[in-house]
């Protein structure tokens, strides 16, 4: 096999996507599409967060240079139909990041942090349309826990938002009541919704990005999980046969073993 050749140019990157689409590129890669590409980008973006909880740097590299690959189809894709190519990508974002960082890149002085945040704002509604809502670029594709927190962080940005958190933590209770008179199923389920609302509400309050959040709960109990079964293969006992208080004890057992 011939050596591998170093591939550290971008615009070679941009050679190789190119002839990848060409007349004598891939057939797989030819008769991509921006909508067939986009399972593979949501893939690959969870394919990054993963490797970003993992903490290995290789895994990373590798995950964002898959990422990347995505951006660049869909970019050659646009590029092929006469409306704009990664240079084009490059330069927007290039222009969009000066224009919100004036404290950066002009003569604006800034505090801190928060007030970063507050002028990103102000600038971000400089750029939408005339009579366009605050919320209409949050992207309804997104899992609707982060869709949430991200819809209250733009309300919050104009002072809609509760004044302390406890306050936030005291309507929790409220939705919990609510959802207990409900009368039928329908109304259960938009109470439900509500609770959830709520608890990402406290979530953003208390800096905790709840998707991830949920996300390590859930790796928790498939960890703790595991080692219940494993107790159980060890001691020859079958999980299913065990009453619930004998199972809650496993559980307790394992939740000691698994942080």
């Amino acid at each position: 096999m011939p050596a591998k050749k170093k591939l550290d140019s971008f615009a070679e990157l941009k050679g190789i996507i190119a002839r990848l689409r060409g007349p004598d590129g891939c057939p797989w890669d030819k008769k991509q599409t921006h909508t067939t590409l986009k399972p593979y980008l949501i893939e690959e973006c969870y394919e990054v967060l993963q490797a970003l909880d993992d903490g290995t740097s290789q895994k990373l590299c590798e995950e964002l240079g898959d990422l990347l690959l995505q951006i660049m189809l869909h970019a050659q894709i646009a590029n092929e139909a006469g409306k704009f190519d990664i240079d084009d990508v490059a330069r927007g974002i290039s222009d969009k990041l000066i224009h919100r960082h004036p404290h950066v890149f002009g003569g604006q002085k800034v505090q801190d942090a928060g007030e970063v945040e507050l002028n990103w704002q102000a600038l971000k509604q400089e750029e939408r349309d005339e009579g366009e809502s605050l919320l209409a670029s949050v992207p309804e594709q997104m899992p609707a826990l982060a869709y949430s927190q991200s819809i209250q962080r733009r309300v919050a940005g104009v002072g809609f938002d509760w004044e302390k958190v406890e306050q936030i933590i005291d309507k929790l209770a409220e939705e919990v009541a609510e959802i207990k008179q409900a009368p039928d199923q329908q109304e259960r389920a938009n109470e439900f919704g509500d609770l959830l609302f709520t608890l990402a509400n406290v979530a953003r309050r208390l800096d905790i990005d709840l998707e991830m959040s949920l996300r390590s709960a859930n790796q928790r109990f498939c960890r703790r999980f595991a080692c219940m079964e494993e107790i159980c293969r060890e001691r020859g006992i079958n999980l299913g046969s065990l009453s619930l208080d004998e199972q809650n004890a496993l559980w307790e057992e394992a939740k000691r073993k698994v942080k």
